[in-house]
């Protein structure tokens, strides 16, 4: 396996690949090997909910419909802000989405429902990127950070502390 990383240089080594699939003409190595990084993305997002939005505190509700409309608010936003990163880095042709930080975007959602800016918003008020985009884009770590060759030395951040309780809970 060769691998060009980001600074040009070249870095050659092998590869081994243990899995249970079995047929090669339909899973192949090549494939499998590029596909690697992909569980991670679903770890970030996982980190995203519990430990960003959530900041390690456990939902509020008592109940099944409680916990159920708690959830869906929480997915609805980690969506939202979402689309506001993607919009971002779309409008900055050549970035890679991997560099955006979803707490740069979760703080200026934030901020801008604390300021009460952009609550009611006119046909003429229409921005793609808007100031969670712009905020996004102002904060991306430099991109030696992480290069497809690196690897990474742990798959999990050091654990968080749980937020201590609410009085009166």
């Amino acid at each position: 396996m060769t691998v060009t990383t980001t600074d040009g240089h070249h870095v050659q080594g092998r590869y081994r690949l243990l899995t249970t699939l079995l047929d090669h003409r339909i899973d192949p190595a090549e494939q499998l090997v590029r596909l690697y990084h992909e569980p991670w993305e679903i770890e970030s997002a996982f980190h995203s909910l519990r430990h960003t939005l959530l900041t390690g505190r456990v939902l509020r509700s008592g109940d099944p419909a409680g916990v159920e409309q708690e959830m869906w608010a929480l997915l609805t936003t980690y969506q939202l802000l979402r689309i506001a990163m993607v919009a971002a880095i779309e409008s900055a042709p050549g970035l890679d989405p991997d560099r955006t930080s979803f707490t740069i975007a979760l703080e200026a959602a934030r901020n801008l429902l604390i300021a009460g800016r952009g609550v009611v918003l006119t046909s003429d008020d229409i921005d793609l990127v808007g100031d969670i985009g712009r905020a996004v884009l102002a904060d991306l770590p430099r991109p030696a950070a992480r290069g497809p060759a690196s690897t990474r030395s742990s798959a999990r951040s050091p654990a968080t502390p749980p937020a201590p309780p609410t009085p009166g809970r």
